[in-house]
């Protein structure tokens, strides 16, 4: 079955991180598969319009700009015009949101089934019960999800903190996680400093990163291992903490600071490593530790979230969330380096390399669409009864009136603006997917040779 899919969310290149990176490599494995899919976030300064990426994936850059933390202003119907006619445009059949903090993901999935399409969701994050952040957020969340039709998690931790948060059937969320192109990250043990031990942390320098316990970590580790030094990749509001602790102990020459990186310069970073630590405090699933255990690197981690799920026992030391166990973990660590009782890079690698594979995420992926695809669609009061099931409380009240006036501004766009007069979209990547086929088939019949099946090998 061909499907139709539109990913959505805030965050996509040139932003970097887990859930763009996720976004592209999911839609490039769907597309491949033979399914027509498209992008839609917010314009990322002068990247605005329509972009198309490898293998013709088509981007929409909507012209609506960031407002907090990568976000677009959340304004529930003044983006139906625009996303209307994308969806209507490209013949859309699902709308597949990423990250519960994306406003764009969630108007858009409300858009959509006030047009009686499908939805999924995937949900990349963790969330808490008490601050305040999280309970707009899981409340938001809860009335989101309650018309879609399907939700994703990265692990069974996340799928238990979704369901909760957002009060859903179990059986309505599947846990597919995420993966790592084993192609790209290898080990090269060459650009190793031999005389050195690094420890390589490539983050967001943000709170929930547990940049704190970083900045105590330093300078005890660095006081008590002369060999050892610090490379750290990433940016954000934390990385003033950590200048001021390279600052405060003159670890200038030991603390080495990259700042942002693009995805595509990780794996030189951490093949410079010997060792990973993840100081994380709160973590559905953290694609980067499994890259660096693909590059052969010691793995250290707190334990929180969906991370004791993704690595094996031998692969991973996992630390409770203080200065003084990632202390002890590390010490550990530095110490099997010395002794050279780690696991060879190499070693690490094979049993990696086909642990978590993008084409495996982008089957299950299939299935979830393919489970949802004879959905009956959802009237008006249908929508309205699965917001009156979680009360009759003011966001409940809030939500079943914005359907209402959504529903009535979706009718009065289809009336002055018909679907007829919309032009259909070219599909241009199944076109690119075609003329590489042919290409293939005639390079066989000329060479007389299959070269479809050592592609596939």
């Amino acid at each position: 079955m061909r499907h139709k899919i539109c990913m959505v969310s805030d965050f996509f290149y040139p932003n970097m991180g887990g859930v763009e990176s996720h976004i592209y490599q999911l839609s490039q494995c769907l597309l491949h598969r033979g399914h027509k899919v498209i992008i839609i976030t917010h314009a990322y300064g002068e990247r605005s319009g329509i972009r198309y990426l490898t293998n013709m994936l088509k981007v929409y850059y909507i012209p609506m700009g960031p407002f907090y933390n990568q976000c677009v202003l959340p304004t529930l119907f003044t983006s139906l015009p625009l996303i209307r006619n994308i969806l209507i445009r490209e013949g859309i059949t699902i709308v597949h949101g990423h990250s519960a903090f994306s406003a764009l993901a969630h108007e858009t999935m409300f858009h959509a089934k006030t047009m009686q399409l499908k939805t999924v969701f995937t949900d990349h994050s963790l969330f808490g019960f008490a601050d305040a952040s999280s309970l707009l957020t899981n409340e938001i969340l809860k009335f989101s999800l309650s018309d879609a039709n399907h939700a994703i998690c990265v692990s069974h931790t996340s799928k238990e903190n979704t369901v909760l948060r957002a009060s859903l059937q179990p059986s309505l969320v599947s846990v597919i996680p995420n993966a790592v192109d084993s192609t790209v990250f290898t080990p090269d043990v060459t650009v190793r400093n031999p005389r050195r031990i690094v420890i390589v942390v490539i983050s967001r320098l943000v709170y929930r990163k547990g940049m704190d316990l970083l900045a105590g970590v330093i300078p005890k580790i660095c006081q008590r291992h002369s060999d050892v030094d610090f490379l750290i990749g990433g940016d954000g509001p934390k990385r003033v903490d950590i200048e001021e602790v390279r600052e405060t102990y003159q670890l200038q020459d030991r603390v080495t600071m990259l700042g942002s990186l693009p995805h595509s310069d990780v794996q030189n970073v951490l093949n410079q490593g010997d060792i990973f630590l993840n100081t994380s405090l709160t973590e559905a699933f953290c694609i980067a530790i499994v890259e660096a255990a693909c590059c052969g690197l010691q793995v250290i981690s707190t334990r929180v979230g969906g991370v004791p799920e993704v690595l094996p026992d031998e692969l991973i030391t996992l630390a409770e969330p203080s200065v003084k166990s990632l202390l002890s973990a590390l010490e550990r660590a530095i110490e099997k380096k010395r002794k050279n009782t780690a696991l060879p890079p190499d070693e690490m690698y094979m049993r990696m390399k086909d642990m978590y594979r993008w084409q495996d995420v982008a089957v299950r992926t299939e299935k979830v669409y393919d489970m949802i695809a004879d959905d009956l669609p959802l009237d008006l009061s249908d929508r309205m009864w699965r917001y009156r099931k979680h009360g009759l409380d003011f966001p409940a009240f809030l939500f079943m009136i914005g359907v209402v006036i959504e529903f009535l501004y979706y009718c009065l766009l289809e009336y002055f603006i018909p679907r007829k007069d919309i032009e259909m979209a070219e599909d241009f990547s199944r076109k690119f997917h075609e003329v590489k086929e042919d290409s293939f088939e005639e390079a066989e019949t000329s060479h007389g040779y299959n070269l479809r099946s050592r592609k596939e090998r």
